[in-house]
């Protein structure tokens, strides 16, 4: 078993999902883990805590040095408020948020595009059930507003049982997993700042890096 397959089944076996993981020249593993809609943790909420580093931290160093890993310095943290989409399992989870992606290769003169993620509408049907096709509901270049929360909400679950955008009023962006170089949420901005989801007043967000543990080889 290798050192990443050791980190991703000690974070889904504690309850939380594995979003990225890096690990640099300098011998820094860097782990970044979020929780899940249906998962029970100590402390309630949608955020990651540094609670939840803590655990994360302790069972990966011992798991770890099964495996012999080399690294230097380990860092477990939440994905932030625009946490990436890597995998079809993301983009399953948050289908009809506000999306940012980034194409490999411009489309009409332009890489990024941000809108709400949907089901894909004329992907090849392999990719589609692979979970590798998706689109975006851009928001037409005269709307006065953006698209409200619950319009979102409704066009992705329309999406989903082959009702398609209406055409006059949005354009779906087709796109592949292959075909983008990132995906990230865009984060709400609400009076107290920047946001991704609900949160109540007992959540400790954890937006940066918290270095939590090492280990020195």
């Amino acid at each position: 078993m290798t050192w990443l397959n050791v980190v991703e089944t000690t974070v889904t076996g504690l309850g939380y999902e594995l979003v990225d993981c890096e690990r640099s020249s300098h011998g820094l593993l860097r782990v970044y883990i979020d929780r899940l809609p249906d998962g029970a943790y100590d402390l309630p909420g949608d955020l990651v805590t540094v609670d939840d580093c803590e655990k994360v931290t302790r069972q990966l160093q011992y798991a770890l040095e099964t495996v012999d890993a080399d690294y230097s310095r380990l860092e477990v943290s939440s994905p932030g408020v625009d946490r990436p989409l890597k995998t079809p399992a993301h983009f399953a989870r948050f289908l009809g948020e506000q999306v940012e992606i980034s194409l490999k290769a411009p489309f009409k003169g332009r890489k990024k595009y941000s809108g709400v993620l949907c089901t894909s509408q004329d992907g090849d049907e392999a990719a589609m059930a692979a979970g590798q096709a998706w689109g975006l509901v851009l928001k037409p270049a005269d709307a006065d507003k953006p698209l409200s929360k619950t319009a979102a909400k409704k066009l992705a679950k329309d999406q989903a049982a082959g009702i398609a955008a209406p055409q006059d009023v949005y354009e779906v962006l087709g796109f592949t997993l292959d075909e983008i170089r990132e995906a990230r949420l865009v984060p709400e901005v609400s009076f107290k700042g920047r946001v991704r989801r609900a949160a109540t007043p007992a959540d400790v967000a954890v937006d940066e890096a918290q270095e939590l543990g090492g280990q020195n080889k």
